[in-house]
Formats: structure tokens, C-alpha cells, sequence
């Protein structure tokens, strides 16, 4: 589900940055009570998400337009698949176009490279999760994608869950002393996440009380004597240079979850046209 404020917010945000004042080309060009009809192509294979978020940049614009759904978010398609029709003023159509096309191609990126990883490790008991490594603004929208890809969410923001990380432990004075200043602190609903390098850390973050423990960019070696250790007294979570090539083996030391920054920070976006007819 979608904060439809939040995102009504993004697309508004999106078309003042476009629009500012007026489409001195459109404005200028088409007359006011113009229709046409358009359709938006899938260029390229991939899982489709972001049709809703389309639909609304071109209702803020006029809510009179029609926007046909011929597919839903999460089906993957071909190429030359006609995923939308719309209908309707044509300004609106011309003005909402580079919006609708930037938010819907990122999105069907970020779904489509995390059905890829959920794919890879379908068969085994372990959670794919974004980090927050997204694009400034866009977070919502993002995190969604990757959920429509089939993966799943880490926190959205520094508010929802302690992590405490390599920077806090050297601020704090050490990952006992983090742990017990932050647990005094924080309500008891409020899991708390520890970064660890090491065996050593990983002990010393479990007997301090941690929640989780995050195994930061460890072989694979160490990454089997961390789950022996940790495995049913905190959720482990593998983190850090994380590609398709290394999942599988991942996977199979027994880690809970398995964090990729790579789902959202450097995604290619979907080639996705909007044509009208």
C-alpha cells in the first residue's frame, strides 16, 4: 500500500520542478479543449511497477483523464507490451508525459532487478532486503518497487529501528557501551540492530542484548561460525557488497535476511514510452 499524501506530494514537487510556470511549448500549441488518446510501451523486458503513481500524475493534471490499466503492478512483460492506455485532455497528456515516464521507468527498475534476486533464492528460507540507499525524495515510491518485485523492506528512516553502526560504536565508545546507553533509552517496542566485523563483536553484541546483528562485508567462513553462534537468539543479517553471483552461497550459510543496497542505489530504469496516437 501507498501514503497517497506523501506521494501526491512527490508528483506535485515533480511537476512544479517541471512545469514551474507555465508549458510555454504546450500552452502555446494545444488548445484547451484538445483530446487524443496514448499508450505506454514496455521497450524492454521487465516486472512493471509504478502504474498507479502514473495514473495520478496525469489525474492532478485533470481528473477527467481515463488511464487504462492493461496489466497490473508486479506482472512481468515483454517487449512491445501495451501496459497503459489514456484518454483524455491533451495538455494534460503532454505535461504529465516526462513525470509519469521517469517514476514509472525507476520503478519498474528497481522491481525488476529485485524479482531477479528473490528469484535466486526462492527455494530458500531467507528475506532479501533493501537499505536506505535510495533517491532523495523518492523513498516511498522505492521501497515500494522493490516490494512489488517480490523482495522486502529494511527501516524507511533513522526514526523506526536502532541501528547502530561501525561510526555510533567508535562514538559511543564501544558496541557493549552502545547497546546498554540506547536499550536505557528507547521504548521496549524498539528492536535494536548492531553492525559487527568480527566473531569477537558478534559475541560481545549479543551478550550486551542486541535484536540483530548485522555481518558486515564477512567471508564466508566467518559468516558460517556467526550463524552457529547467533542462530535462534538474534535474526542475523548478512550486508555489504552483495550481488546475484554471491546470493546463493549466502544464502545457504543460514543467514535470516540479506541486505542489498543495489536493489535501489544503482538501478537502470526500465525503457518505457508514452505515445500518442
Amino acid at each position: 500500500m501507498l501514503n497517497w499524501v506523501l506521494v501526491d506530494e512527490i508528483i506535485k514537487n515533480g511537476l512544479k520542478e517541471d512545469i514551474n510556470n507555465i508549458d510555454i511549448t504546450t500552452d502555446n500549441l494545444i488548445d484547451d479543449e484538445s483530446k487524443s488518446m496514448a499508450y505506454m510501451l514496455a521497450k524492454e523486458e521487465g516486472v512493471i511497477a509504478g502504474l498507479y503513481v502514473a495514473e495520478r500524475v496525469f489525474k492532478i493534471l485533470d481528473k477527467e483523464v481515463n488511464f487504462k490499466f492493461n496489466v497490473k503492478d508486479g506482472d512481468k512483460v515483454e517487449k512491445g507490451t501495451i501496459i497503459a492506455e489514456i484518454k483524455g485532455n491533451t495538455k494534460a497528456i503532454l505535461k504529465g508525459e516526462r513525470l509519469a515516464l521517469n517514476l514509472i521507468q525507476r520503478m519498474s527498475g528497481i522491481a525488476t532487478i529485485s524479482r531477479k534476486y528473490r528469484d535466486v533464492v526462492k527455494d530458500f528460507p531467507v528475506r532479501i532486503v533493501d537499505t536506505r540507499k535510495t533517491t532523495p525524495g523518492l523513498r516511498i515510491l522505492e521501497k515500494y518497487a522493490v516490494r512489488i518485485g517480490g523482495c522486502y523492506n529494511h527501516r524507511y528512516n533513522l526514526s523506526e529501528a536502532v541501528m547502530i553502526k561501525d561510526n555510533h560504536i567508535k562514538a559511543a565508545g564501544g558496541i557493549r557501551e552502545a547497546i546498554l546507553k540506547v536499550k536505557d533509552k528507547i521504548p521496549h517496542t524498539i528492536k535494536v540492530e548492531v553492525e559487527v566485523e568480527s566473531i569477537t563483536e558478534l559475541k560481545e553484541a549479543i551478550d550486551a542484548g542486541a535484536d540483530i546483528v548485522m555481518l558486515d562485508n564477512m567471508e564466508l567462513e566467518d559468516m558460517k561460525k556467526a550463524v552457529e553462534i547467533g542462530k535462534g537468539k538474534v535474526i542475523i543479517e548478512a550486508s555489504g557488497g552483495i550481488t546475484l553471483d554471491k546470493l546463493v552461497q549466502i544464502a545457504e550459510v543460514g543467514v535470516d535476511v540479506i541486505s542489498v543496497g543495489a536493489l535501489t542505489h544503482s538501478v537502470k530504469a526500465m525503457d518505457i514510452s508514452l505515445n500518442i496516437i
